[in-house]
C-alpha cells in the first residue's frame, strides 16, 4: 500500500521485500482478551479450523463500545540485571514482561499499572522525601503546569539550578541543588542519601556534561529504586495517578469487570461440527 493507504500495482519486474513476519501473539493478544473479556487467541484457533464464525461466537461487535474500564499496560524492564546499562529506550526491544492496571478511571488505572510494574509513587502532601526535576530547554513549558500541579499536591520539589530557576519565576516554589557535575553535595548525593522519591528529568543530549550527568543519575535512581519519568506525557500522566492515590487503589479481579466471561473451554463448546 502507498502512504495514503490505497493499494497500488507491482510491474512484473518490480520486487517486494518483507522486512519482518510477525504472527505470534505473546504478549499484546494476552492483552489484549483481558482487556475486552474475549479470548481472542481460542477465537482465532476456532475461526481459522472453520469449525465455528463470529456469529455463533458472539463476537461481530467492537467489544470496547460496551466497555465501563481503562486497561493500561506497561512494561517491565530488567535494566538492574544488567550493570552500567542505561536506563533510556530506544528501538530495541528491552522489556521482559508487562503488567496490567485495570479500573473505571484512567488515572487509577495507571497508578495500578506503574505500582504493579515496580514504581512506587510518591506520598500525597508533603512526604519527608523530595521529587527530583530537571528539565531540558525544549521542555520547561510544557513541563510549568505538572509542576503546579505537582505543588498544588504539596509535595517537597527540587530541581537543578536552571529548571528551579525557571520554576521559581513562574510562581512554583522549589529548592535548588547542585548538577553532579557542579560540585557538591549534588542530586546523585541525595539519592544515594535516601532524600528523593522520584526523579522527573528530559535528556539533554546537546550538552556532554549534562548527558554523563544524566546517564549517573539514572544508574543511581536504578540501583537505590527510585522512580524516575523521562517523558512530558509520562510526567502529565504520573502526576494524575499521584492525584488518584488520594483514595485507598482496591485490587479487582477480573471476574468483576466480566461477571459473563466466555472462558477459552466454553467458547470452544461453540464449535459447529463438520
Amino acid at each position: 500500500a502507498s502512504d495514503n493507504g490505497k493499494l497500488i500495482d507491482l510491474k512484473p519486474e518490480e520486487r517486494v521485500f518483507l522486512i519482518e513476519a510477525n504472527p505470534r501473539a505473546s504478549r499484546t493478544v494476552p492483552f489484549v482478551a483481558k482487556a475486552v473479556g474475549h479470548p481472542i487467541a481460542t477465537y482465532a484457533s476456532l475461526l481459522m479450523s472453520e469449525t465455528t464464525t463470529l456469529p455463533k461466537l458472539g463476537f461481530t461487535e467492537e467489544p470496547t463500545k460496551s466497555l465501563t474500564h481503562v486497561a493500561v499496560k506497561e512494561a517491565v524492564l530488567p535494566f538492574d540485571k544488567f550493570p552500567g546499562a542505561d536506563t533510556l529506550l530506544g528501538p530495541e526491544m528491552r522489556s521482559t514482561g508487562e503488567v496490567m492496571g485495570i479500573d473505571a478511571s484512567a488515572d487509577v488505572a495507571y497508578a495500578k499499572a506503574q505500582l504493579a510494574a515496580g514504581q512506587v509513587l510518591p506520598a500525597l502532601k508533603g512526604g519527608s522525601k523530595k521529587l527530583f526535576i530537571s528539565m531540558n530547554e525544549v521542555s520547561k513549558e510544557a513541563f510549568l503546569p505538572i509542576a503546579k500541579s505537582l505543588q498544588d499536591l504539596e509535595l517537597n520539589l527540587v530541581a537543578t539550578a536552571g529548571t528551579a530557576n525557571f520554576l521559581g519565576e513562574n510562581g512554583v516554589k522549589c529548592e535548588t541543588v547542585f548538577k553532579v557535575h557542579e560540585g557538591r553535595p549534588h542530586a546523585q548525593d541525595m539519592v544515594t542519601n535516601g532524600e528523593i522519591a522520584m526523579m522527573m528529568i528530559t535528556p539533554n543530549p546537546s550538552d556532554p556534561a549534562d548527558s554523563k550527568d544524566g546517564r549517573e543519575l539514572r544508574r543511581s535512581a536504578l540501583a537505590y529504586k527510585v522512580p524516575m519519568v523521562t517523558t512530558i506525557a509520562g510526567c502529565k500522566a504520573t502526576v494524575e495517578a499521584i492525584k488518584s492515590t488520594e483514595n485507598e487503589l482496591i485490587a479487582q479481579p477480573l471476574q468483576d469487570f466480566f461477571p459473563s466471561v466466555t472462558s477459552p473451554a466454553e467458547a470452544a463448546k461453540t464449535c459447529s461440527k463438520p
